[in-house]
């Protein structure tokens, strides 16, 4: 339940326009004397993105406003976090490596004081700068843009502010499972293959991804939970096979954990009828 009066919103950012193109040039830096604490970005979670849809990761973060602000009066003042990497500067003017918000409410606590919650925008279409490049699965850091605005519009001061707070970014990885034969009799050996792709940011399409180590897991019908009965590895097609022996009726997938670049994959369960 939120508390408190909605004090401001900020529009959806469109593309991957930098803070330049919002209104807050670098050359007019200077102290706004802001505070803006407590950052949390997709609840400390890594950050996984796909070939094609947006994902919008979760942001909060609270707002301390200077002398002669009020939160009653939101028009004054504009301060959220985002993502870059290398420059802060370079990043904000020019958009490259850039991830700002798609959009944020903020709940005054007190006239000075404010808890703001909403979302990241990153859309991997081409079109777009936020995710171009495989390199970009990596480690991000946390920036800051605060402003001022003068009584009639225009703007008084801007900055920008580093934190050492970082974000990760990774790719997002597919598994297939499929279990033969079915039904299956009772001793007989079962096969389960499968395939473990991963997003290539480059090129927007789903890759093989060799040489990884993938847990094969199986549910007995009306068990609660999955249990790990072996492991493979890749092929240099992402394939994957393992043979089990028919004990019972259940479910097998393959579940791969990921790494400091890729999500975790899980692939749908195959049911198997072993009679």
């Amino acid at each position: 339940m939120k508390t408190g009066r909605r004090t401001a919103a900020v529009a959806t950012l469109v593309g991957a326009l930098g803070l330049s193109a919002l209104n807050a040039p670098t050359a007019q830096a200077a102290d706004t004397g802001i505070t803006v604490s407590d950052i949390v970005v997709n609840n400390d979670k890594p950050i996984v993105v796909g070939t094609s849809k947006v994902v919008e990761p979760t942001l909060s973060f609270t707002i301390a406003l200077p002398s002669g602000y009020s939160t009653a009066d939101p028009s004054r003042y504009d301060a959220y976090p985002f993502l870059y990497r290398g420059s802060i500067t370079t990043a904000a003017d020019t958009g490259e490596n850039f991830i700002g918000p798609s959009g944020y409410t903020c709940y005054e606590t007190d006239s000075k004081h404010a808890r703001c919650e909403g979302n990241l925008y990153i859309d991997p279409h081409p079109s777009q700068e936020h995710v171009d490049s495989n390199s970009d699965a990596t480690t991000w850091k946390v920036g800051v843009s605060l402003k001022l605005w003068k009584a009639d519009g225009g703007l008084k001061t801007g900055e920008l502010e580093t934190r050492s707070q970082t974000a990760r970014l990774k790719r997002a990885a597919k598994a297939t499972a499929n279990a033969s034969p079915e039904p299956v009799a009772k001793g007989r050996s079962i096969s389960v293959t499968g395939k473990l792709t991963r997003a290539n940011w480059s090129t927007k399409k789903y890759d093989a991804y060799s040489g990884r180590t993938v847990s094969l897991q199986f549910r007995a019908k009306g068990a609660d939970a999955f249990k790990t009965v072996k492991k493979a590895t890749t092929s240099s097609t992402g394939s994957l096979k393992a043979a089990v022996t028919a004990s019972v009726d259940g479910s097998y997938r393959w579940v791969y954990y990921g790494n400091s670049t890729t999500g975790v994959a899980t692939s749908p369960a195959d049911y198997v009828d072993v009679r």
